[in-house]
């Protein structure tokens, strides 16, 4: 399996996931086995076992990674000729790959993104951290998430949702990926995306079918987007 990246301008990491096979698990419960954005130990959010977007070093994250023994694999992608961004991807111990950290400038981490199993829900998030501000859908390969944004706590989840058609948005809404990010890095995701306000729990159908946004996207002749595709052996490529 590959993890999609789009790095915006400010190299913000949005969740596109594909793989080999024909049907892409968005849902899966060898991905990352942690619960701690709703225990909020070691930390809550934006904060994930004490690494900070905008705060920590890399090489300080990079070291506690590898000496973390429930993770494993940690994979650096070297910086490109052109470009000092970086971004390391590791696994839980006995999962399979998962995860990763970014950065822009190869001195501090610049975002965190996780796959996790499903041992968290939306109702659980809400519980922590209050209303979300904004939600949009996704759907692929007959799979659909709804992606649910806590600006203030610079925090994105991605809740998945069993059916577009019939499926709901709902308290039991099983948490699949996390993204941590800079706050100026969340705000231009909020920018650059077509987004409904959150107006509490509903079916799917009823947010995110033929109803205008509440918020449209910047026009993207305004910005550039480069894609990369970060692999569980840590190369990449950028298209």
């Amino acid at each position: 399996m590959k993890l999609r990246l789009l790095l915006l301008a400010a190299g913000l990491l949005t969740l596109i996931v594909t793989a080999c096979a024909p049907t892409i698990e968005l849902r899966n419960e060898a991905y990352l086995n942690d619960t701690s954005l709703i225990s909020q130990d070691p930390c809550g959010a934006p904060c994930w076992r004490g690494l900070t977007p905008g705060e920590t070093p890399w090489n300080t994250a990079i070291t506690q990674l590898e000496d973390d023994a429930t993770l494993q694999d940690v994979r650096i992608q070297p910086p490109a000729e052109d470009s000092p961004a970086t971004a390391a991807s590791f696994q839980r111990v006995d999962g399979i790959p998962c995860c990763l950290i970014y950065s822009e400038n190869g001195i501090t981490v610049d975002q965190i993104f996780l796959q996790v199993a499903p041992n968290m829900t939306l109702e659980q998030v809400i519980a922590a951290y209050g209303e979300p501000s904004y939600i949009a859908g996704r759907t692929d390969s007959g799979q659909s998430v709804a992606e649910v944004y806590f600006p203030e706590h610079q925090l994105v989840v991605y809740a998945y949702i069993t059916d577009s058609e019939e499926g709901q948005v709902a308290p039991t809404s099983e948490i699949v990926a996390i993204l941590l990010a800079r706050p100026q890095d969340i705000q231009q995701a909020i920018e650059r995306s077509d987004l409904y306000n959150w107006n509490g729990y509903q079916s799917y159908a009823e947010y995110f079918t033929d109803q205008p946004f509440d918020k449209t996207a910047v026009p993207t002749e305004l910005w550039t987007t480069p894609e990369t595709e970060v692999t569980p052996e840590g190369t990449a490529e950028t298209n």
